[in-house]
């Protein structure tokens, strides 16, 4: 079976028929064109995963700092999901450090879905929320961080 069909008909078997060839040093087997296709495709998804965590835990913040009326109703749940997202993105950039970077350079973008986000879940106006974020990346991925 060719490498193009391989590839189309059994992502699986490619793979480990690629993983195969990588040990056995057989280079000039390989389907580069897919390989460099999923590897690049890995990268892409580990970027997607961090936005994801980041923009999870700042709109939990915004939650938590602007509706402190509700945290005896929401308030477990709220810390949950910060501590859950925040400990994943923290191993996430304990496996990948230099992701780290795009956490830096996506921050505002995440900051501004998470205000949207945290608007949309909480009926408050969008306009409640600072146009900046009211917190820094270390108070992010701060463990014991929560707002006042």
């Amino acid at each position: 079976m060719s490498d193009r069909v391989l590839y189309d008909q059994d992502f699986y078997l490619w793979l480990q028929t690629t993983a195969n060839l990588l040990k056995d040093k057989r280079f000039d087997e390989l389907d580069l064109a897919h390989l460099v296709e999923e590897i690049e495709s890995m990268g892409r998804s580990e970027k997607r995963e961090l936005k994801s965590r980041l923009k999870l835990i700042l709109s939990h913040l915004l939650k938590w700092q602007y509706q402190p009326q509700v945290r005896p109703y929401y308030g477990n749940s709220w810390i949950s999901t910060i501590v859950t997202q925040r400990s994943d993105l923290l191993l996430l950039l304990a496996d990948s450090p230099s992701l780290k970077g795009s956490l830096e350079q996506s921050w505002q973008d995440c900051y501004e879905i998470a205000r949207r986000d945290a608007a949309n879940e909480t009926g408050l106006s969008v306009e409640v929320f600072p146009v900046d974020c009211p917190f820094d990346l270390a108070e992010v991925l701060n463990p014991d961080y929560l707002p006042k």
